[in-house]
C-alpha cells in the first residue's frame, strides 16, 4: 500500500542524496508527516539516466506525492513528473534553458509548481527561470543568493513549509487561493519577467 504522503529529492549533479538543502527541508516534510526518500544518482553518468532511475523506484502515494530538486535534480524531477504526475514539485536552482540537456526546458505535470532561484547564480543564469515560469505560468521565488543557496536556508525551509501546506489545503479544497491572491501573483510573474526584483505578495 502507497503512503499517504511521500517526498521524493533529486539531488544536484555535483552534489549527494544528503546534501545540506535536502537534510533541512527533509525536516520540514517529516514535520508535515511525510516520508522522505533522497536517492543517490551520483554514481549516474547519463542525464536521462537519472530520471530512469526514479521512474523505476515507483513513487506513488495515495494522498501527496511531491518531486523535490535542486539543479539537476530539478530537471530530473520535471521530466520525471509527466509520468508520476505529482501534486507539487518544488525546483531549486533549476537547470532549465541549458543547451546541453534534452529536453531543456521539460514542461511540469504537477497540480502545483514552485521555482525559487537566486538573483545571482552563477551556474544557471536567472533569466532561464524567469522564461521557464513566463512560459509555463508557475510561480518564482527569487532570492538574493548564488546557486548553492546555502545562505538563504531559513527562507527555503518557509517557503517549502508553506508549499507543502499549500499543497495539502489544495487536496481538500481545490484550490485554495482567494481571487485577490491569483491576481497579486499574476501581477508578481509579470513584475518578475521585467526582471525587478518585486516584493513578494503574502
Amino acid at each position: 500500500m502507497a503512503n499517504e504522503r511521500i517526498i521524493y529529492f533529486a539531488h544536484g549533479q555535483e552534489s549527494g542524496p544528503l546534501g545540506t538543502k535536502i537534510q533541512r527541508l527533509a525536516l520540514v516534510a517529516e514535520n508535515l508527516n511525510f516520508k522522505v526518500v533522497s536517492p543517490d544518482y551520483s554514481d549516474i553518468q547519463s542525464d536521462y539516466g537519472r530520471v530512469e532511475k526514479l521512474l523505476s523506484l515507483q513513487p506513488s502515494a495515495s494522498e501527496q506525492l511531491i518531486l523535490v530538486g535542486s539543479s539537476m535534480g530539478s530537471w530530473v524531477s520535471l521530466c520525471a513528473s509527466e509520468k508520476l504526475k505529482p501534486q507539487g514539485l518544488f525546483l531549486m536552482a533549476s537547470a532549465v534553458g541549458i543547451k546541453d540537456l534534452e529536453p531543456n526546458s521539460p514542461k511540469p505535470f504537477a497540480d502545483k509548481t514552485l521555482l525559487i532561484h537566486g538573483w545571482n547564480d552563477e551556474v544557471v543564469p536567472v533569466e532561464n527561470a524567469i522564461d521557464f515560469a513566463r512560459n509555463y505560468q508557475v510561480s518564482l521565488h527569487l532570492l538574493p543568493s548564488d546557486h548553492r543557496m546555502i545562505a538563504q536556508l531559513d527562507s527555503l525551509a518557509y517557503i517549502f513549509q508553506n508549499f507543502l501546506r499549500q499543497c495539502l489545503e489544495s487536496k481538500k479544497k481545490g484550490d485554495p487561493r482567494s481571487q485577490w491572491e491569483k491576481e497579486q501573483e499574476a501581477k508578481f510573474q509579470k513584475e518578475t519577467v521585467k526582471n525587478i526584483q518585486p516584493r513578494i505578495p503574502r
